[in-house]
């Protein structure tokens, strides 16, 4: 393939961000990673456990033994604990027994966090291997002297490592509700979940700062020069960020009026941001394990 043929192969450090992008080719790289991934059994088999652990197991035992031990003495004390709670949680409780409001609580409160670790969990694991392990498998120059461009490559890779993550949340989700749905919902006056809250939660407030996570973890991944540096820094740029989004999910669940929906405001100019610098990050050098800063 002669430099003529592929864009911005002549200048391997600099690309230019004035041509439009090509989602065909965006869309060609997200397939080829995400069909390599579902041949990786060893990826996806922990995963599934993982989502399966956090989505429906914990929250089954957790809820049923809730609702079978009634109005224990136990049940009575936790259910007291709920007074901790800002006023504006407290008021969307529901139920007239003390089991009743303390499954409530804890479906809608307490298992705030699994919406957050595991799909950043999971999106971070691929996302983190993703550009340093082309060049550890010997494709990252067939990679980077492709027709694609840099920030087509890097958009490609993005969507490759958001997908497994938030699939999770969508199957999860689903999961997780008929759960507390069955469980709880007899105790509160029938089904209710999901809550308004959770719908913006996992739909405006997830999204940005999984891509947060992502463009520093993809920006890594392009630096590093090997798979075990990745890991181990993208580790340490998703768990403040896993922090981070924690308390934010927390808010927006206790929160009440606009509150939220700022939240996610602000996460995605956030993300916004951070996205751009990482498209103007990855470059071919990078691909091919020449550029700086390997």
């Amino acid at each position: 393939m002669t430099a003529t043929t592929v864009e911005g192969t002549a200048s391997p450090g600099r690309q230019s961000h004035r041509t439009p992008l090509r989602w065909g080719r965006v869309l060609t790289v997200a397939r080829t990673d995400l069909r390599q991934l579902a041949q990786a059994r060893d990826f996806w088999m922990p995963m599934t456990f993982l989502g399966a652990l956090f989505y429906a197991i914990v929250p089954a035992v957790l809820l049923t033994t809730i609702g079978r031990i009634g109005s224990v003495e136990v049940i009575a004390r936790v259910s007291g604990a709920l007074e901790m709670l800002p006023e504006t949680a407290r008021s969307q409780i529901r139920g007239d027994s003390a089991a009743g409001q303390t499954g409530y609580a804890l479906a809608v409160f307490l298992f705030a966090p699994m919406a957050v670790i595991v799909p950043l969990t999971i999106s971070t694991a691929v996302g983190a291997a993703t550009l340093v392990g082309e060049r550890e498998r010997g494709t990252g120059e067939f990679l980077a002297h492709s027709p694609a461009a840099a920030r087509e490559i890097y958009l490609g890779k993005l969507i490759a490592s958001l997908v497994p993550g938030y699939g999770t949340v969508a199957i999860g989700f689903g999961v997780y509700s008929l759960i507390v749905n069955v469980t709880v919902g007899p105790e509160v006056g029938g089904w209710f979940f999901p809550t308004a809250q959770w719908w913006v939660m996992i739909l405006w407030v997830l999204p940005p700062f999984l891509a947060i996570c992502l463009s520093l973890v993809l920006r890594l991944s392009a630096r590093v020069s090997s798979t075990a540096a990745a890991q181990q820094a993208s580790g340490l740029v998703s768990l403040p960020l896993i922090g981070i989004a924690y308390s934010q999910a927390t808010g927006v669940l206790m929160g009440a009026g606009w509150l939220p929906l700022w939240m996610g405001a602000g996460a995605w100019a956030v993300a916004l941001i951070s996205l751009a610098r990482g498209m103007r990050a990855v470059t071919r050098s990078r691909l091919l394990g020449v550029g700086p800063g390997l």
